[in-house]
């Protein structure tokens, strides 16, 4: 390839070839958000964040290791063996902000990167920089532990999406060599091989779609097939997802992040052969994470040991790990099903994971990252600038950069779908020919009225799909004014199919009710307990927002407590709020005794305290205090 190539620009999962896609998301570029609650955050992850990662990249040595592998530095490689994959991810995001967001000094130091990366890479196309000089002869000799893979994965990722964004292949040159000399080691001519942490996968067949070359896909799912062998490759245990074969799959296990990237992977491969198989395997893999293995925030993953899944409805609260990158890997695989099956459920959990697993992640100002997303917490927990392990941080990063993806798909009728709701402004390219392009305007996540308008660029009809999400009741919709026919087919948890032209006016009402939630009694943590949930928004209480006598551990809702919403513009960014009447017990009655005869509470020992909870998103963004999602019943 040339450097003035280019493909179809902007798309995070490029399904233009896929015959087993039921859509295709729409073009990056096609999309504006210009609502108050994502268009700040796209922002700052432009102008703060992604220029702090890039400062934390060489202030760290991560991109100093790239220098010293090519030679213009004579230092000691510095850090963990896999930080190669932050600067790529970071190199992800930066791409995926320049697509919509052309901005030269951000393209200038991208380039730069990409210099540096080049410099490094070896004449067979080898490139990690962790097994350079004395290490060289380690080379591929420890795949399950040492994240060679996982880090080539992430430098396809980052190349794919600069190629997108720019037009440019400078990257993209890089990524293929790189891929190359994986196919030379673990393709058909080489030994079975597949990573410890998967990541591949899924680049692999990003890479495939973008170039069309067949031998990347077959690597792909050589890696797949790999797991689960016998003898286990990676050692045949569940921490590594290499205890049975993919296909024969029925529970999330082991290390959560890898397991789920391993689902993309395998969803990626799907959309690209249609294999029955690995789709019933992805099937039911979903229904143990959603029945049985997720947190009503969309985290994942309960275990600090091996930051893994534990056993069915092993959710525990201040104990949960619910790894930031494990959020982020829902995400892009609950993104994948949707695409893969045109199923709102799909579109439901992934909302839920965006909204609340996924931004607790990151501070409202953007430099500050959680790796673990607690459920309740004594005060203690605080986000931070930086870890050595950085994972989160440029995930978290090429997420919001690719976020206005996610909003709409269009299917190979010419329809459209809307699967999120944010005011903004979509000239989506449709696969029929022409455009049709969307305005938007709602306050969504906080009210769930939406008022799209069809521009002049529809003269005939088109199928718009609309999401009726699962946590909605009685939505309605007018087409121009007047109740639509398909009003009794708003069904939560499923798509409605409206046909609209140049001028069409829809208002879309999503009643966004305070609901009460408890969970499986198999959870036995939560217990006579509930989580508050209005919208997308899973909502916590937190200890700033009680008087200092009462603790947030104390306090309990009556069942008959009415709750109401209120916007505070002035707190946190502007958040709508819940507010009511609880009760708080006296904790310090016990005089230090840990345990006594048991007797049931006495309403004497209650008193009515003011009620606020906020969106759990937006926890420990001041002083630090306890927190609570999961809050007792009375």
């Amino acid at each position: 390839m040339t450097d003035t190539q280019t493909t179809t620009r902007g798309a995070v999962i490029d399904l233009a070839r896929s015959q087993s896609a039921k859509f295709r998301p729409a073009p990056l570029t096609a999309v504006a958000l210009t609502d108050a609650f994502w268009e700040p955050r796209i922002r700052i992850n432009r102008e703060t964040t992604l220029p702090f990662q890039l400062a934390e990249c060489e202030a760290t040595g991560r991109i100093n290791n790239f220098r010293r592998a090519s030679g213009k530095k004579d230092i000691p490689f510095e850090g963990i063996y896999f930080n190669d994959s932050d600067v790529y991810k970071m190199a992800e995001a930066m791409a995926y902000s320049l697509a919509t967001n052309p901005d030269p000094k951000l393209d200038a130091a991208l380039d730069a990167v990409i210099q540096e990366i080049a410099d490094a890479q070896q004449p067979d196309g080898y490139l990690n920089t962790y097994f350079m000089f004395e290490r060289e002869s380690e080379r591929y000799t420890n795949t399950k532990d040492m994240h060679e893979i996982y880090c080539a994965g992430h430098l396809i990722q980052a190349a794919v999406a600069h190629h997108r964004a720019t037009g440019k292949t400078t990257l993209l040159d890089i990524a293929i060599r790189l891929a190359d000399n994986l196919d030379a080691h673990f393709g058909p001519n080489g030994r079975i091989g597949a990573c410890g942490h998967e990541e591949a996968e899924m680049a692999l067949v990003e890479l495939y779609r973008d170039t069309q070359e067949p031998r990347y896909l077959m690597l792909a799912q050589r890696m797949i097939e790999a797991r689960g062998q016998k003898p286990g490759l990676l050692g045949g245990d569940e921490y590594h997802q290499d205890h049975r074969p993919v296909r024969e799959q029925t529970a999330l296990v082991g290390h959560a992040v890898r397991h789920l990237y391993l689902a993309c992977g395998v969803a990626d491969v799907v959309l690209e052969n249609g294999s029955e198989t690995y789709r019933a395997a992805l099937e039911t893999l979903w229904d143990n994470l959603t029945q049985k293995k997720m947190y009503v925030t969309g985290g994942a993953g309960a275990r600090w040991e091996g930051e893994a899944f534990g056993d069915d409805y092993e959710l525990p609260n201040e104990r949960a790990y619910t790894e930031t990158c494990a959020a982020i890997a829902s995400v892009m695989w609950n993104w994948r099903m949707l695409n893969l099956t045109g199923e709102a459920k799909y579109a439901d959990v992934l909302e839920t994971a965006l909204y609340n697993g996924v931004m607790s992640g990151l501070s409202l100002d953007g430099t500050h990252y959680f790796y673990q997303n607690p459920l309740a917490d004594h005060g203690r927990h605080r986000r931070e600038k930086w870890f050595g392990c950085a994972c989160c941080p440029p995930n978290i990063a090429r997420l919001l950069a690719s976020l206005p993806n996610y909003f709409y798909s269009t299917d190979k009728a010419g329809g459209v779908w809307c699967h999120l709701y944010a005011a903004g402004a979509a000239t989506l390219p449709l696969e029929t020919g022409g455009s049709l392009t969307l305005n938007i305007e709602t306050n969504y996540p906080w009210d769930g009225k939406v008022t799209i308008r069809v521009g002049e660029d529809s003269k005939t009809s088109h199928a718009l799909h609309l999401r009726i999400p699962q946590w909605t009741d009685n939505a309605t919709l007018l087409v121009d004014g007047v109740p639509d026919s398909l009003a009794n087919e708003l069904k939560p948890g499923s798509y409605v199919e409206v046909s609209v032209r140049s001028g069409t006016v829809i208002e879309l009402d999503l009643p966004m009710r305070i609901e009460r939630v408890e969970s499986h009694p198999h959870v036995a943590g939560n217990r006579g307990r509930v989580a508050l949930r209005r919208g997308p928004l899973v909502y916590c209480i937190e200890q700033i927002d009680f008087p200092a006598n009462v603790h947030v551990w104390d306090v309990a809702l009556p069942e008959d407590a009415e709750l109401v919403t209120e916007f505070v513009p002035e707190l946190l960014g502007g958040v709508v709020v819940l507010k009511g009447r609880a009760v708080a017990t006296n904790s310090g009655h016990w005089n230090g005794a840990l345990y006594a005869p048991y007797a049931p509470v006495s309403p004497k020992e209650f008193r009515f305290v003011p009620f606020t909870a906020i969106p759990y998103y937006a926890w420990a963004n001041r002083e630090a205090g306890p927190m609570q999602v999961w809050i007792p019943t009375v």
